[in-house]
């Protein structure tokens, strides 16, 4: 099914770098790995996103005083499902998380796509961000990609495979961008409302469809 990669992916004469985004539950972060087997040099915007928030960062401390010290464990780590609770329960809540974390993890994310694009060995740099688009990180991109599931079918995968209660599970769907917005904004879609072998065939497309337009 794959190509074997032998050649860098180019955009303008540098390395092509791609914003990979979904809703919750689309399944992109396997997206991400299937493409990093392939050579693809993956920045993974969660996991900047929590080493944003480690214990004693000044982001941690706007995130308590913010939501309150209890969010805070006694070993100084974050409890990301209670922080999750307060701040998705409604918009302004939500506002205010962002308007604390947002900054600091553009400004890491910045930093790490300057220094992927001058390592010669990337075949491709894949910016993994689920809120790529709301955040307008696709600035610092040359193609979106989405990966695009039913709401429902998400809802569902979140409740089965992450324990999420299917409240929950809607509530933070909702404080996302509306699907049809991101299916709007995007450049290629992936369709993963299958199975996994049906993914890795849409991935296969995906990457027959980045070296016809680099």
């Amino acid at each position: 099914m794959w190509r074997v990669l032998r050649f860098l992916l180019r955009y303008n004469g540098e390395t092509m770098k791609i914003g990979l985004t979904g809703g919750i539950g689309s399944g992109k972060s396997t997206v991400a790995r299937l493409l990093r087997e392939q050579g693809a040099n993956i920045i993974d915007a969660d996991q900047v996103a929590r080493d944003v928030v480690a214990p004693g960062s000044p982001v941690l401390a706007e995130l308590a005083e913010a939501f309150g010290q209890d969010i805070i464990e006694s070993d100084g780590s974050l409890r990301r499902q209670e922080l999750a609770k307060r701040a998705f329960r409604d918009e302004a809540s939500t506002a205010k998380l962002n308007a604390i974390t947002h900054p600091a993890i553009a400004e890491r994310i910045k930093t790490m796509l300057e220094a992927a694009n001058s390592a010669d060995e990337a075949a491709l740099v894949v910016l993994d961000h689920p809120l790529l688009l709301e955040t307008n990180s696709d600035a610092l991109v040359d193609r979106v990609i989405v990966v695009d599931v039913p709401a429902d079918e998400r809802i569902r995968r979140l409740v089965a495979y992450r324990g999420l209660e299917a409240s929950d599970a809607k509530a933070r769907i909702e404080r996302q961008m509306p699907d049809e917005q991101r299916r709007a904004r995007a450049d290629y879609l992936v369709d993963n409302s299958g199975d996994e072998q049906a993914l890795e065939a849409e991935v296969a497309k995906l990457w027959e469809w980045l070296h016809a337009v680099q």
